[in-house]
């Protein structure tokens, strides 16, 4: 039998090709499946969320495990930090420096500042984080990123009530009975919460291109501490400062707080309070963008 003469065509480098397969031979196109970025507020669906609930609940109970892992105190550790916190500004402010508290007993009025900051704090310092913490998941699999800083979130959330045992125990020591305000505390609770959560999704974004933040953060944490009215009530600032002062958005917060708490006439400072508000959604809206608009990057990027 002589030689295959058969031709086969080429490429144009000259290399021989298989020819195109038709009929039953035609060879199976897996499906591609392509992932759309969200509408202006798609990050923010709930419903996309809901569906993704047991990734959530996993997160969280992810972030609290690690966090208090081989720790001899375990979880204890969420209501010692904010204890010894208060009772070193009960011993600075409250007995050396004598700050005012407004007729309540020191501990109970610093402990009603450090709970919301506390709150703001923890949901900022480790949403910021979240997204180059997650960077194996994120790498590998689909699912809604903002589930990510969500969950430090939530878990800022439950360590928020893990502390507010201590409070009710102070309350209980000194014989203090709250009023009606306490029934418009879980507001001020889930302003507290958008208050971090609009600027740690902004941040978490661009910590993944520019790992700075991660620097930066603790600094601005630390140093809010001491312009926020935690250790002492913002009626010691100037009636002429007020307004300016309103430009920190914990404030408000704070103060509505205290005043859910400790009732009496209302400490909120009104224009301050609603410039606050205003930086809250602003701040909100820029941070769902930013995060919308880089999400398709993070996974490239991380």
């Amino acid at each position: 039998m002589g030689p295959d003469t058969t031709s086969k065509p080429t490429s144009a480098l000259g290399a021989d090709v298989d020819p195109p397969l038709i009929g039953p031979e035609r060879r199976h196109v897996p499906p591609v499946t392509v992932i759309k970025p969200p509408g202006r507020w798609g990050a923010l669906d709930p419903r996309e969320v809901w569906r993704y609930r047991e990734l959530l609940y996993f997160l969280v109970w992810r972030d609290l495990k690690v966090r208090y892992k081989q720790t001899v105190f375990g979880g204890a550790w969420a209501i010692l930090q904010p204890f010894l916190t208060m009772v070193v500004f009960s011993i600075v402010f409250g007995q050396f420096i004598d700050v005012p508290s407004d007729g309540v007993p020191y501990p109970i009025f610093s402990f009603a500042g450090l709970l919301p900051w506390g709150l703001f704090a923890n949901s900022l310092g480790r949403s910021s984080n979240s997204l180059v913490g997650s960077a194996h998941l994120i790498s590998k699999v689909y699912f809604p990123r903002l589930i990510v800083p969500a969950a430090t979130v939530v878990t800022a959330f439950v360590e928020f009530l893990i502390s507010f045992v201590i409070l009710l125990g102070l309350l209980a020591y000194y014989q203090f009975v709250p009023g009606w305000n306490m029934l418009l505390l879980p507001l001020f609770v889930l302003l507290a919460l958008l208050v971090s959560l609009g600027p740690g999704l902004w941040i978490t974004a661009l910590n993944v291109k520019y790992r700075d933040f991660r620097y930066v953060i603790p600094f601005i944490v630390q140093f809010g501490l001491y312009i926020s009215p935690v250790g002492f009530s913002s009626q010691v600032i100037s009636e002429q400062w007020r307004l300016l002062y309103g430009l920190n958005p914990m404030v408000g917060v704070i103060d509505g707080f205290r005043w859910c708490i400790l009732g009496g006439g209302s400490p909120i400072y009104w224009p301050g309070f609603t410039l606050s508000l205003t930086l809250v959604a602003y701040f909100l809206w820029l941070g769902v963008s930013r995060f919308r608009k880089m999400e398709k990057s993070f996974a490239d990027l991380i």
